[in-house]
């Protein structure tokens, strides 16, 4: 649903969200003449919703666009029976909490960067944030439950950077620490994150 609050508000949030994306694409995108392909725009908007929170394949997707490669929201994602909730929600998530995070950077003073890692061997954490004033690594999980291969991805990382500090966001209600990782609920991660406060 974003962070819009005309959306989150609504009594039935789906239904306008679907409205202000139809109105954006027919108000904005077309009479403002932001694109020339409206209707190769509206594919583009759609394929790329397969890519929230993902590594985007920029080829892959033009061709879902049926537009050049050079040319080229969690409900404009589509959602049939193959597609499982968990993962879609997982995808949402992280996107939600990305969101927050570049907020965060834009407005701290301490000069953060954000950074995604990935190792050859497909390890991987979702976020990392590196600065002048600290450097932590943050894994987001769609789970009530700290499972151990949660925990995989932040472990290595900290093999490889030991200064940094590796956090889980999760959407359970317990603050832990499992070896040195600290495991945070992500809903009051988000309440909590503030320009002028660390991570933790």
């Amino acid at each position: 649903m974003g962070l819009l609050p005309l959306v989150l508000a609504a009594p039935n949030p789906a239904e306008v969200l679907s409205a202000y994306a139809s109105l954006y694409l027919e108000q904005e995108v077309q009479v403002e003449g932001w694109v020339r392909q409206v209707g190769s725009f509206a594919r583009f908007l759609e394929a790329v919703s397969f890519s929230h929170a993902s590594v985007m394949n920029i080829s892959n997707v033009a061709r879902e666009s049926q537009v050049e490669r050079r040319t080229v929201y969690r409900s404009l994602r589509p959602a049939g029976p193959l597609d499982r909730p968990e993962e879609i929600e997982g995808a949402a998530l992280e996107g939600l909490v990305a969101q927050h995070l570049r907020a965060w950077v834009a407005y701290s003073d301490a000069g953060f960067d954000l950074f995604y890692w990935r190792t050859r061997s497909g390890v991987e954490v979702d976020f990392v944030l590196y600065g002048a004033e600290g450097f932590w690594a943050l894994e987001v999980k769609n789970s009530g439950r700290v499972r151990p291969e949660h925990l995989r991805g932040l472990e290595s990382f900290k093999a490889d950077y030991p200064e940094s500090q590796v956090m889980l966001l999760y959407r359970g209600t317990e603050r832990l620490k499992i070896g040195n990782v600290y495991c945070l609920p992500v809903d009051a991660f988000l309440r909590e994150l503030r320009p002028s406060r660390e991570l933790t």
